[in-house]
C-alpha cells in the first residue's frame, strides 16, 4: 500500500544568511544516517525519506504547476513529497547548506553551479539519466563541469527582437522590412522613433547587450570556460555599435526611457521594438493584453546570428538520503509530456528535442525563440562571474557616453582573475 503523500507548499521568507554561504556550505556527509539511507549500484543514496523540493519561482502559475506535478510523481510512487516556494532562493539554498538540511532539489541557476560542485554541495547525476540524449546539447554544455554532465536543465529561454505590430504599419512598415542584419536594424529603428518613443530598447546589461557580442563573433570567455575573450575586437565592435545607436537616440536602454525593463518599455509603447526573453508573452498578456505583436529571431550581426540562453537545472544535494527518489522524480518532471504541460502553465521552452514539434506547434508565433536554441550562447558558469557580470552591467549602464574598449579591458582584467588569462 502507498503511503500518504503531504505536497504543500511552503511561502519562505528571506533568511539572513548572505548569498556567499552558498558557496561556503559543503556537503555534510548526512546521508547515511538519516532514514536508514544506503548507497545504491550507481552511488546513489536510497531510502524512505521524503523530498523536499526548492523552487524560485515566477509567480503563481509556476508554483501551482510544479506543486501539481510533484504530486502526481509522489501519489504514483508512494514518497512523501513539498514543494517550498522560496521568496529568496539563494539565500535560503544558502541556509540549508550551510546547516547540513538542505532541499533534495532544487532550482540551480548556471552562475552558481561551479561554485557548488566545487565544495562538493551537489551531488552530479546527469550522466545517470534514461533522457540524457534528450537535452539540447548547448543546455548540456552550459550544465557540465570538468567534463561532467551534472543536472538536468530544466527548461531555458532564449533572446528574439519582439514588434509592436500596430507602430510598425502605422510607420509605413511590412513584413518585408523585418530587420535580418545590423544595417537594417538600425534603419527600421531610427523609422520607428518618435518624440517619446524609441525604436528599440533593451536592458542596461550583458543579458541583454550580449546578443549583440554574440552576433559579432564574440563571447566573455571562450568555449570551455578556461580563458577570458571578453576584449576582443568583436566585442568591441558589438558595443560600438550600440554606443552609436543610444547616442542617436534610435535605442535606449530600458531603466533610460522610464520602464523598470524591456517588457514594461514595450506595454507602455515606450519602444516600439525589444529585445527580449520568451517569458516576455506571459508578462504582456498579465499586464497588456491589448498591445499587439510578432517575434522574429534577431538579426544578424557581422559573424552571422547569435542570441544568449537563459536556463536553471535540477540540482540534487549530495546530502540528501533519496537520491534514487529524486533521481525518479528528475525524470518525471524533464519528460516530454511534464515539460509541455509546464510550458503551458508558465511559458519556458522545454529543455528536450523531443518536445520541441509539439511546442512549435502549439506556439507557432514564438517559433523564433526555438530557432535561436541551434546557435545560442549560454551564460559563464566560472566560479566568482556573477560578480563580474555585475560590475559589467554598471559599466554599460553609462555606455552612451563611454568608451567600449576601455569597458571591455574592464571586465577582461576582471574575468582573468576567475577564468584565467
Amino acid at each position: 500500500m502507498k503511503r500518504h503523500t503531504a505536497v504543500r507548499l511552503l511561502g519562505a521568507g528571506a533568511l539572513a544568511a548572505t548569498a556567499a554561504l552558498v558557496l561556503a556550505g559543503c556537503g555534510q556527509g548526512f546521508a547515511g544516517d538519516s532514514g536508514g539511507a544506503s548507497d545504491s549500484d550507481d552511488g546513489l543514496t536510497d531510502s524512505d525519506d521524503p523530498i523536499r523540493v526548492m523552487i524560485g519561482s515566477s509567480g503563481e502559475a509556476e508554483t501551482a504547476a510544479v506543486e501539481d506535478a510533484v504530486a502526481a510523481w509522489a501519489a504514483d510512487e508512494g514518497v512523501d513529497a513539498e514543494v517550498v516556494a522560496a521568496t529568496n532562493l539563494s539565500q535560503e539554498l544558502a541556509q540549508g547548506f550551510a546547516a547540513g538540511s538542505p532541499p533534495d532539489l532544487f532550482y540551480l541557476s548556471t552562475d552558481q553551479l561551479a561554485g557548488f560542485v566545487e565544495n562538493g554541495s551537489v551531488r552530479a547525476y546527469g550522466d545517470l539519466l534514461d533522457n540524457k540524449d534528450d537535452f539540447y546539447p548547448s543546455l548540456v554544455a552550459n550544465f557540465t563541469v570538468d567534463g561532467e554532465f551534472v543536472c538536468a536543465p530544466k527548461d531555458f529561454s532564449t533572446l528574439a527582437l519582439v514588434i509592436n505590430t500596430t507602430l510598425w504599419a502605422q510607420a509605413g512598415l511590412t513584413e518585408e522590412d523585418v530587420p535580418t542584419t545590423w544595417d537594417e536594424l538600425a534603419t527600421v529603428a531610427q523609422t520607428l522613433t518618435t518624440d517619446g518613443r524609441v525604436g528599440l530598447a533593451f536592458g542596461a546589461e550583458y543579458q541583454r547587450v550580449g546578443a549583440f557580442m554574440a552576433e559579432a563573433g564574440g563571447r566573455l570567455v571562450n568555449e570551455d570556460g578556461t580563458e577570458a575573450v571578453a576584449d576582443s575586437p568583436e566585442n568591441v565592435e558589438a558595443l560600438t555599435y550600440v554606443k552609436e545607436h543610444l547616442a542617436d537616440g534610435t535605442f535606449a536602454f530600458a531603466a533610460d526611457i522610464g520602464a523598470g525593463w524591456g517588457g514594461e518599455a514595450f506595454g507602455k509603447e515606450l519602444a516600439a521594438m525589444v529585445i527580449e526573453g520568451n517569458w516576455i508573452t506571459g508578462g504582456l498578456s498579465a499586464d497588456y493584453p491589448d498591445v499587439e505583436y510578432t517575434v522574429a529571431e534577431l538579426p544578424e550581426g557581422p559573424a552571422g546570428q547569435g542570441t544568449l540562453q537563459f536556463t536553471n537545472c535540477w540540482g540534487m544535494a549530495a546530502d540528501s538520503p533519496n537520491q534514487e527518489g529524486v533521481l525518479d522524480l528528475v525524470e518525471y518532471l524533464t519528460d516530454t509530456q511534464q515539460q509541455l504541460a509546464f510550458s503551458d502553465a508558465f511559458g519556458p521552452m522545454p529543455s528536450i528535442e523531443s518536445a520541441a514539434a509539439d511546442w512549435e506547434q502549439a506556439n507557432p508565433e514564438l517559433a523564433p525563440f526555438l530557432a535561436g536554441s541551434a546557435y545560442a550562447i549560454g551564460m559563464p558558469t566560472n566560479v566568482g562571474v556573477g560578480e563580474v557580470l555585475t560590475d559589467f552591467n554598471a559599466q554599460l549602464e553609462s555606455l552612451a557616453t563611454g568608451d567600449p574598449q576601455q569597458i571591455l579591458q574592464t571586465v577582461q582584467s576582471n574575468l582573468e582573475a576567475v577564468v584565467g588569462g
